[in-house]
């Protein structure tokens, strides 16, 4: 019997042959996505790279858009990481002469004839982020790029996919000689408690979460003593400190299941140390959603300068999401049954709202099933973030393209976190047709 995951393997091996063949001697534009999973993808895409003596330039982007693709050079190679498989109608309309696409997310267009193509999506539908496929893409090419099998982890922790590890993400955990410990979800995990509590957002914590004195609480209801005035971090919990700080938790906020709160912390080897994926995941994130996704990527290339810039953003970064989510009490919502819709103009970053819909969609404040989306603005746009409490309910990229095919831009994401940009003069049209179609979905149900 094939094992999961060979049919993948077999489209990698092929592709990546035929782009070795395909790039002999030419110039190849990179574009990948500013997300964590985005970043980590260029970071080994443009090591491999550059061992090979390859000539190329990388571009990062917020998304893809019409604009953009055409755009870009007709005569050159293009290769897409972490985005493009919604955008084959303009793709064939730029008319360019050859394009690579590795990602991850849904496909609901025919491929143009230019195209190969790696995507999971086509094959046995493996969780797997796009930072993974091109590490297996990138080992296809040397297999001293084995070296970077940490950084796809990175993006993996970035993609919320560290629970669905099987055959093919197993490997890369394998390459990347990634340590595992038990203990509560809530990162860093290598850094004092007490900061981590504060700063928790992913699970948000009510009455903790940016709450000094409700800190100190949980602490001491958990029993937790500092030694020589500080706080000994999440893995170096004895098990029943883990055991009263998870149920704290749990009692502020009973949504939060503990299959969910406790598992698997990821240790990876960087500049020297380990550290916690998911903090370094998440300084990534902060560095691009900031508009430095250079520093990103130097972070994930291991310079020094680039770490205490990223720990500098990331820090910056974290007081404006604790902003945000307090923000959202104040700003103007659309509610129905299954359904919020908060419109934060200005009010909140149109880089950070996908993050704070993500919080509340893991936060007690609404039930599974509730699907939850945000508008912020950006120039004469509105980036738009949907996310579905829970883990079952209405496919909010279907919700969204329905949407977009009436009034036009660009949609992009999974089944239960998806995204999409409108021009600003579409903000009232694009607002009543969701609604109109969120009340439908409901009666429907």
């Amino acid at each position: 019997m094939e094992r999961r995951g060979e049919r993948l393997k077999l489209e990698i091996k092929r592709v990546s042959k035929e782009f070795l063949e395909e790039i002999k001697n030419k110039h190849v534009i990179v574009v990948s996505h500013f997300d964590t999973d985005g970043i980590s993808s260029a970071a080994i895409m443009v090591q491999a790279l550059k061992k090979r003596d390859q000539q190329f330039s990388l571009k990062i982007v917020k998304s893809l858009n019409k604009e953009f693709i055409d755009e870009l050079p007709k005569d050159k190679t293009i290769l897409f990481l972490d985005l493009a498989s919604g955008s084959f109608n303009h793709l064939k309309e730029a008319k360019l002469k050859k394009v690579y696409i590795i990602d991850h997310h849904e496909i609901n267009q025919e491929i143009p004839d230019n195209i190969s193509i790696i995507n999971p999506q086509l094959l046995e539908k493996q969780k797997i982020s796009s930072s993974g496929l091109v590490y297996l893409f990138c080992k296809e090419l040397d297999e001293s790029n084995k070296e970077y099998a940490k950084l796809a982890v990175l993006g993996m922790i970035g993609d919320n996919l560290e629970k669905e590890i099987d055959n093919l993400n197993n490997g890369i955990l394998e390459d990347g000689e990634v340590k595992r410990k038990r203990g509560i979800l809530i990162y860093p995990s290598t850094r004092p408690l007490n900061r981590t509590l504060e700063f928790s957002s992913s699970p948000f914590i009510p009455g903790v979460t940016g709450n000094t004195e409700g800190v100190r609480d949980l602490i001491r209801e958990a029993g937790i003593i500092p030694e020589k005035g500080k706080y000994k971090s999440i893995i170096d919990l004895t098990e029943e400190e883990t055991k009263n700080l998870t149920t704290g938790i749990i009692l502020r906020n009973p949504e939060i299941k503990e299959k969910k709160l406790v598992g698997d912390i990821f240790l990876i080897k960087l500049f020297g140390k380990l550290e916690d994926a998911r903090e370094i995941s998440a300084k990534i994130n902060a560095c691009s959603r900031m508009g430095e996704s250079t520093i990103a990527l130097k972070l994930c290339m291991e310079s020094l300068a680039g770490k205490k810039r990223a720990e500098s953003i990331h820090a910056k970064y974290r007081q404006m999401l604790i902003s945000g989510l307090k923000k959202v009490d104040e700003l103007e919502k659309i509610q129905g049954e299954k359904f919020m819709i908060i419109n934060a103009r200005q009010e909140i970053k149109d880089t950070m709202i996908g993050t704070v819909v993500s919080i509340l969609s893991h936060s007690s404040l609404y039930k599974e099933e509730t699907v939850l989306i945000g508008l912020a603005e950006d120039k004469d746009r509105i980036k738009v973030s949907a996310r579905n409490v829970g883990s079952k309910g209405r496919n909010v990229r279907e919700i969204l393209s329905k949407v977009i095919n009436s009034i036009g831009g660009e949609v992009g994401g999974h089944e239960f976190a998806a995204g999409c940009t409108i021009s600003q003069e579409k903000e009232k049209e694009f607002i009543d047709l969701l609604k109109k179609d969120l009340e439908l979905q409901v009666v429907k149900f």
